[in-house]
């Protein structure tokens, strides 16, 4: 198992939309990423500086990445653009955490 941790940027005026579009989020995204070997996937939110910490254990980077190749996370990157901050192909601008510390 791959623990994967990553940084994002939502809007601060927009927060209430971006969580209350995840909850839920779309039935297919979430049969998506299950399908896809994603497990213990969570967001959190830093009040102070807008900063999303995004948290997933994977089976392998493989099929991580080719989610963004799918057409529901192409939809919902469209979807979710308004919201926080994107790259041109509106998949949000997110960077990899490199771990420090594990306690098992």
């Amino acid at each position: 198992m791959i623990r994967k941790a990553f940084k994002m940027k939502v809007f601060p005026d927009k927060i209430d939309e971006y969580i209350k579009r995840h909850n839920p989020i779309w039935k297919e995204l979430e049969d998506t990423l299950k399908s896809h070997k994603v497990r213990n996937y969570s967001i959190f939110w830093d009040k102070e500086t807008n900063l999303l910490f995004g948290y997933a254990e994977l089976e392998s980077e493989i099929k991580w990445n080719k989610i963004a190749n799918t057409d529901v996370c192409k939809r919902w990157w469209n979807y979710m653009s308004d919201l926080m901050e994107t790259n041109e192909d509106n998949s949000p601008v997110s960077i990899e955490l490199e771990q420090v510390f594990y306690l098992f």
